[in-house]
């Protein structure tokens, strides 16, 4: 996939509402080197529902990721469970929504991929804030062409596959872009590990494309019957193997709609919010994560902003994980996830 370029004219800010920055950190500007040199992640929104193939309104999500949180928008947030404040203790900085036309998928996703190639040549961590998940394509892509293709995992969230061949005459959508990913050969099939599967799609055929790629999933029955830490540890093993990072790709909808109603396409029977953030912790802990996005959220089908606020800290718990694991690499610690809150240490 190759689309037009972004826009030349500066950073563009968020494309559906004022420019804010994710929870007050810096902004910075993709096409001013200087303004995120040195950075550590830099967060992009990509506000786009072009893909989707129920209900829309995922174009809104980036805003309502980067602003639901009833504490002020300091660039602060110390994480109690890993005493760590991941805006603070990394260089994190919002470079803005990419600028991308409402209906026109090709030059969304080229611009996506290029915005992305950009942050991951600079040596940060791209985080992606969606919109559909058909981003999830230029998201990893991106990474890959800069690490190399074959050599980034996927850790995948979802209650669906995404492994959809043509839909409606495209190649292109929210259901589509695993498949094409593996395609590509940006992404390994037996490097692609996918984690809260349910309900009753795909089919038999998509389902055998997935055997022939050497795909695993794990679907929510093996993951009740067995328990999520085991699951998530056979999927560790096949994500390092053979490959230098891995990139975390969470759909929201991998939670129960009673977590996250604002999406679209809910599946009733997915994992808690909590085993969700556990989850993300535990990945950007122990594994070298190159590559973030979260997508899915609809505003306009969320209650109470839960689904938003689950979302923000996704986020905030991917970023206090990356800095707990670089800070104990640095200083030879360990997290202890025992330790008392109030110990005295």
């Amino acid at each position: 996939m190759s689309g037009s370029g972004s826009p030349s004219s500066g950073r563009y800010g968020q494309q559906f509402g004022p420019d804010f920055t994710f929870l007050g950190v810096p902004a910075c500007d993709l096409t001013d080197a200087d303004s995120f040199a040195g950075a550590d992640v830099v967060i992009l929104g990509a506000p786009f529902d072009g893909g989707t193939s129920h209900r829309p309104g995922t174009r809104f999500g980036p805003m309502a990721i980067r602003g639901t949180d009833y504490l002020g928008h300091d660039g602060s947030r110390p994480s109690l469970a890993l005493r760590t404040d991941g805006l603070r203790d990394l260089r994190v900085v919002d470079a803005g929504d990419v600028e991308l036309p409402p209906g026109d998928i090709e030059t969304t996703l080229g611009r996506i991929e290029q915005a992305v190639e950009t942050i991951t040549r600079s040596g940060a961590i791209p985080l992606v804030l969606g919109g559909d998940h058909s981003i999830a394509y230029p998201d990893a892509k991106g990474v890959a062409n800069v690490l190399g293709h074959g050599r980034v995992s996927m850790i995948h969230f979802d209650a669906h596959a995404d492994t959809g061949d043509i839909e409606f005459g495209s190649l292109w959508g929210h259901g589509q872009p695993m498949r094409r990913l593996i395609e590509s050969g940006a992404l390994r099939g037996d490097r692609f590990l996918q984690v809260g599967l349910r309900g009753y799609w795909p089919g038999p055929e998509t389902l055998d494309w997935m055997a022939q790629q050497r795909m695993r999933s794990f679907e929510m029955t093996e993951i009740v019957h067995r328990g999520l830490e085991d699951c998530l540890t056979e999927a560790f093993d096949i994500a390092t193997d053979e490959c230098e990072g891995v990139f975390l790709s969470v759909d929201i909808d991998v939670c129960d709609p009673g977590h996250a109603p604002g999406t679209g396409t809910p599946e009733p029977g997915g994992l808690t919010a909590r085993q969700l953030l556990d989850s993300v912790r535990r990945i950007c802990l122990e594994l070298p994560v190159v590559g973030i996005d979260v997508v899915e959220v609809s505003p306009p089908y969320d209650h109470a902003d839960i689904t938003a606020a689950l979302a923000n800290r996704v986020v905030l718990e991917a970023l206090s994980a990356i800095a707990r694991r670089r800070l104990d690499e640095r200083d030879g610690t360990r997290w202890d996830p025992a330790r008392p809150l109030l110990d005295g240490r």
